[in-house]
């Protein structure tokens, strides 16, 4: 019995979907993710097998303890997980409440290349992605020279799956690949010793505020984890002096506790768990971040707000 929490038009869902059904197996889909509908849904059709991304898993740990314990999730017997980073302590949490089952991948509709993690090695390596499954993986700077084990870098697959092309967008296409035929997606990682691939962010999303890099994905896995927040999107904004400055648009658990008060709470969180120059410098609080269906982030159209009408984005 597999739960699709995710709708059908993306690629993922439906794709297990189909793969489901022609095992003869059942495909319970939620017309639109709801945290406590997604347990009770396990809990009533008894689902053993589920594919989540990580923003289902933080609205889930976000019910408070007296729901999440109302429901009997024992039958699920695999969970995956793709689509986004996750973080550390949001997947072990994850990894306390049903146990170690959930696994994790990392691919992309363009089809590029894959890698996997079992519960087993991500406890040995907590916050990787996983080995590459098809080809291998190379890390480049952005001058195309391969970097060291350890040094991120621009996320590139050496393998013999088909090309691809996007729509209508020949430049796009064409950045994709590059002289040794390797391909590109615009994910930044980086490899540990046993080639274990971590992702630290998209390379469009970094954030250059004084010339230097900031992977904003690592500020916004911390303040996803303060009790207080219930979304949040980490961007860069417009600074006369550095070019960009570390800005978190937050949706606070209650609208109510938005303002100053709070906004130094957060930074302050922040600060405490990882270096200062990459934690917001300051915070605006929305009553919802733009989200598609499957969970995915539209980061742009927030950022687009404060950068408005200008040339340049940086």
């Amino acid at each position: 019995m597999y739960l699709s929490p995710a709708p059908l038009y993306h690629a993922a869902p439906i794709v297990t979907c189909t793969i489901v059904h022609r095992y003869g197996a059942t495909a319970v889909v939620m017309e639109r993710f709801d945290a406590e509908g997604c347990l009770r849904a396990i809990e009533k059709y008894r689902c053993t097998h589920a594919q989540f991304v990580p923003t289902m898993f933080v609205r889930m740990l976000k019910l408070p303890e007296q729901i999440r314990d109302a429901y009997d999730v024992s039958s699920l017997r695999i969970a995956v997980h793709a689509a986004a980073p996750c973080p550390v302590e949001i997947k072990q949490q994850m990894m306390d409440w049903w146990g170690p089952i959930i696994h994790e991948y990392y691919s992309g509709s363009e089809n590029i290349g894959f890698t996997h993690v079992t519960p087993d090695e991500w406890l040995a390596h907590p916050g990787s992605v996983g080995q590459a499954k098809t080809g291998a993986i190379h890390i480049l700077d952005d001058e195309g020279s391969e970097l060291p084990r350890g040094e991120p870098g621009q996320v590139w697959f050496d393998n013999d799956l088909p090309g691809f092309v996007y729509h209508n967008d020949p430049k796009k296409s064409s950045s994709a690949r590059n002289e040794r035929g390797w391909w590109t997606i615009g994910d930044v990682g980086w490899l540990d010793d046993e080639g274990y691939l971590y992702l630290t962010d998209r390379k469009a999303y970094m954030i250059i505020s004084g010339g230097v890099n900031i992977y904003p994905q690592e500020a916004e896995n911390v303040l996803t984890t303060h009790p207080k927040v219930y979304d949040v999107a980490v961007i860069g904004v417009p600074d006369a002096e550095m070019g960009e400055q570390v800005k978190a648009v937050v949706q606070p658990m209650d609208m109510n506790e938005a303002g100053p008060a709070l906004e130094s709470e957060l930074i302050a969180f922040c600060r405490e768990r990882i270096a200062h120059y990459k934690c917001p410098r300051s915070v605006d609080f929305e009553p919802s971040l733009p989200r598609q269906d499957t969970g995915k982030l539209y980061k742009r159209l927030i950022k687009d707000r404060y950068w408005d009408e200008r040339a340049s984005r940086i």
